[in-house]
């Protein structure tokens, strides 16, 4: 793994020391520590305000997760094989920051059809693929959200909590932003439920495209040749199932 200070941003010699700090912290608790990149630590300590108590506590917490969710260190497409071919998430280009896409349609999803177990792991699995697709340089993703066609069916308030808790817990910093768009109104009461189970940093990530301005600002963040094609660009999407992947932690 990379133990380097590329990418996610600059850090000063201070906040490195904070991450030394850290990686004592929780290597005294669990030797597996060891096996984890400085940029990794950083992102736990930077989600918890660069608390360092705070921050073992949550990444001693993931660790244990990951062993227990993700034994084999990756999720086997075997235990998402009914969610896997609906194609709900996608890969798409990268932004002007150089970010990978992650595209998601919640109209493809049912709640009435969803075993939650099996959506959880479905989640690690997206978010462990575009993990793997961040390159050097890189540390986070740009999350585009496309609502047309959702209604009734398609609201799951306990997957959406889900997969929430997950990305915060367990893939923190992850998440540049989060462009949500043909948002209908209905949704914006499932909103509401959600939104105190967010915490104020990701809150901030997510932003609301009025439908007016949703050409304007899709352009401002992706290059037209990076669009994705049904949005008016020229980069296809490519289906989870079809993209290599390698076992990634964060």
């Amino acid at each position: 793994m990379m133990a380097s200070g590329a990418g996610g941003g600059a850090a000063g010699e201070g906040e490195w020391l904070m991450v030394a700090q850290l990686r004592a912290t929780v290597q005294a608790q669990d030797p597996r520590a060891k096996e984890v990149d400085n940029l990794t630590l950083r992102r736990f300590l930077r989600a918890r305000d660069h608390n360092v108590d705070k921050a073992a506590a949550m990444f001693l917490k993931f660790l244990q997760w990951r062993r227990e969710a993700v034994p084999e260190g990756f999720v086997p497409e075997e235990k998402v094989r009914r969610e896997l071919p609906q194609d709900k998430v996608c890969m798409g280009g990268v932004d002007r920051t150089g970010r990978p896409i992650l595209v998601a349609f919640p109209a493809r999803h049912f709640s009435a059809n969803r075993d939650l177990t099996e959506f959880k792991s479905y989640v690690v699995y997206f978010f462990d693929t575009i993990c793997a697709s961040i390159p050097r340089g890189q540390e986070k993703f740009l999350l585009l959200v496309d609502f047309k066609s959702w209604g009734y069916s398609n609201c799951d308030i306990r997957a959406y909590l889900a997969a929430i808790e997950i990305m915060q817990n367990y893939y923190p910093e992850r998440l540049g932003k989060a462009l949500m768009i043909n948002v209908p109104y209905l949704f914006m009461k499932a909103w509401k439920m959600l939104y105190p189970f967010i915490d104020n940093n990701t809150r901030a990530k997510f932003v609301f495209v009025n439908n007016k301005s949703l050409h304007e600002t899709l352009r401002r963040e992706i290059d037209e040749t990076q669009l994705p094609e049904f949005l008016g660009g020229k980069t296809p999407l490519i289906s989870l199932k079809d993209c290599a992947r390698q076992p990634q932690s964060v």
